[in-house]
């Protein structure tokens, strides 16, 4: 299956408003639009993050300029399901490209963090009594989660599964949680970051998206670990 990524060059306007609100005065940007929705607005000042973007599910409008923009050829208008708007107004355009995209297949894990995931799919104890396996690799529209688990109660729990705990494994996770909460058939699904080492901004972040945070000791999981082996 191939998919169509839109990459525009232009001179532009964006304002955001929604949960907040941003301003970028005109000046010449990176646009890329990609298959799913998603847009992003990008400076040629830093590595990777966009200045400004908006997430799926999302939909774009395009419309003629208002009498009152003289200098305006199109204005872009996304909007998210939250209701919050990304409007880009393009008053030059200095490239156009679409470039067609195979399917990607996904990150491939490592052979650690790949066996994280075998080993607590096997043992869920390590979440709590009473937790079940439903399935390992439950799939989104976004990608899999690397764990779904049933808690005692019957609720749903997510979990997402690193070597190494940082920011962006917390919001990867926090995606997945926002489209499986849309399903009724999970409802309020529980979200768990789980790492051998997370690091301190992450687990900030964590709380503050309401997800809990587990430590995998990888060589106790792998039966390694021999507690009468230990001087302390």
């Amino acid at each position: 299956m191939l998919n169509d990524v839109r990459i525009l060059i232009a001179k532009c306007q964006v304002d955001y408003s929604g949960r907040l609100t941003a301003h970028l005065p005109y000046a010449k940007r990176l646009i890329i639009v990609k298959t799913d929705g998603a847009v992003s607005i990008h400076a040629d000042d830093r590595a990777y993050k966009p200045l400004n973007w908006m997430s799926p599910p999302c939909r774009m409008t395009v419309r003629a300029p208002e009498s009152d923009e003289p200098d305006v050829t199109e204005v872009w208008e996304v909007v998210s399901a939250t209701g919050d708007r990304l409007l880009i107004a393009i008053s030059e355009i200095f490239h156009d490209h679409e470039e067609a995209f195979e399917t990607d297949p996904g990150l491939e894990k490592d052979g650690v963090e790949a066996h994280l995931q075998e080993l607590l799919a096997a043992n869920t104890a390590v979440f709590g009594a009473g937790y079940t396996l439903v399935q390992r690799e439950y799939p989104t529209p976004i990608g899999p989660v690397d764990i779904l688990l049933r808690a005692p109660n019957g609720r749903y729990t997510a979990v997402e599964v690193k070597r190494r705990g940082e920011i962006a494994g917390v919001e990867q996770l926090t995606r997945y949680l926002d489209l499986m909460r849309r399903d009724p058939l999970l409802g309020d699904v529980a979200g768990v970051f789980a790492a051998q080492v997370i690091k301190p901004q992450a687990r900030t972040l964590a709380a503050d998206r309401g997800i809990s945070c587990v430590l995998v000791d990888y060589d106790a999981l792998r039966g390694l670990d021999d507690p009468s082996d230990r001087l302390f």
